[in-house]
């Protein structure tokens, strides 16, 4: 730990300048919302809400225009397999290049995307390899947005913890509202018209990240190649224990309960009770989120992600509750359990990741952790129908359930999971 805290002073020293701007002197700033964080906040909440927007609006854009849902799960695969298949190189680049740099670009890429997507849906699609490769397009530049995403957020705010948990309420309301919002503009007007007003919501996240004031960033050596960084990436990611350790427990829960639960729910909660009572679980799990990132401002443990951990004992609640058939009513408080237990980890998750790894090192670590926990989200997904299949949506839901709980109980069995202290504010 001693080495660890050396390395995390080394990475506060600047190593990289050329990001165009001085640090800010000293102030009398709240923790959290800084001028810089606000500057933040703005471009990361207008990114998060584009792009919950655009699966609703890609697939009804799709269906209106007389294609069917293969077309659309084709069209989400251009999407996302770029993001999965791209984000490690995104790590890499956000280290050579700085995070910011890579961010400004990928808004940009993503607003000409949309552009170009708003012009084949007003004027129809005379060929679908058109809209893939602007959702390739689109998905590489998430890719290449997303390792700054988690970066920046220690040099942006002193209090870390506290900006997560604003980030993630954030990241809650904009996938609720995401949705919504789409489907009101393409019944009251066109799908065009979402990717426009998406359009104008990356091009403002670019004015934004332009506008942050950024001191001189920890970088690679240079000279390096990308296959090297990648290299040291690794192992930095490896040489933590905590670290590789959370996200190896993680890979068998996302791929045996995170992934499979949302298409079992949906398959025995709409026929028995409709897809209004599908949408208010969802609704309810949100407002669980929100409840959750507030949370996380304010509590500040000492064993962040032990913590976090316990709060992951929620989770089995859901699928047990569909399993008992239990009415909406309980099933919506269930919802809400578990929308707070998931998000408090993930803030806990985030904190601990952001200040225990070097800056340097940081995006690259970020890219390895995300392509190792949410890329198994789609493996369980796409195991589920199988699984049911052999062996029924129950038992199925029941191995989800004590999977949740060794997910927990391993998080707090593990000495070096169970025993990371959280890193103090800076002041």
């Amino acid at each position: 730990m001693n080495k660890e805290l050396a390395n995390r002073a080394a990475a506060a020293t600047p190593s990289q300048a050329g990001d165009g701007f001085t640090e800010a002197p000293p102030s009398t700033e709240p923790a959290i919302w800084t001028r810089n964080f606000r500057y933040y906040f703005v471009a990361r909440s207008a990114g998060l809400l584009s792009w919950s927007m655009l699966p609703i609006a890609i697939t009804a854009g799709l269906l209106k225009s007389g294609y069917g849902l293969g077309t659309a799960g084709y069209a989400m695969a251009f999407l996302v397999g770029p993001f999965a298949g791209l984000v490690l190189f995104g790590g890499v680049l956000s280290d050579r290049f700085t995070a910011r740099r890579m961010m400004i670009a990928a808004d940009l890429g993503n607003l000409a995307a949309q552009v170009l997507l708003a012009f084949l849906f007003f004027h129809g699609i005379d060929e679908l390899w058109h809209l893939y490769a602007l959702l390739v397009i689109a998905g590489t530049a998430n890719a290449m947005f997303q390792p700054g995403a988690s970066s920046t957020v220690p040099l942006v705010a002193r209090d870390v913890q506290g900006a997560n948990g604003v980030l993630r309420t954030s990241e809650a309301l904009t996938s609720l509202g995401g949705p919504a919002l789409a489907g009101v503009l393409i019944g009251v007007a066109s799908t065009g018209w979402v990717m426009v007003v998406s359009a104008v919501a990356y091009g403002t996240s670019a004015i934004c990240l332009f506008a942050l004031r950024l001191g001189a960033v920890p970088a690679p050596p240079a000279g390096e190649s990308l296959w090297r960084n990648l290299v040291v990436g690794w192992h930095e990611f490896r040489s933590r224990s905590w670290l590789w350790g959370v996200i190896v427990i993680w890979m068998f829960f996302a791929v045996l309960s995170w992934g499979p639960q949302l298409s079992l729910s949906a398959g025995v909660i709409v026929p028995a009770h409709g897809a209004t009572a599908f949408g208010l679980l969802n609704t309810a799990f949100g407002a669980g989120t929100v409840i959750g990132g507030l949370t996380a401002i304010r509590f500040k443990p000492r064993r962040p992600l032990a913590a976090g951990a316990l709060a992951m004992l929620a989770y089995p609640l859901y699928p047990l509750g569909i399993v008992l058939d239990w009415p909406v009513w309980l099933l919506a408080g269930a919802q809400v359990a578990v929308g707070i237990g998931i998000t408090f980890w993930g803030v806990m998750w985030a904190t601990s990741v952001q200040t225990q790894v070097p800056g340097e090192v940081l995006n690259r670590v970020h890219a390895y952790e995300v392509a190792g926990s949410v890329g198994m989200f789609p493996v369980g997904s796409a195991l589920a129908g199988p699984a049911v299949a052999a062996f029924g949506t129950d038992r199925v839901l029941q191995v989800g359930i004590v999977v949740a709980l060794l997910t927990a109980a391993a998080l707090l069995v593990a000495r070096p999971i169970r025993t990371l202290a959280r890193v103090p504010d800076r002041a």
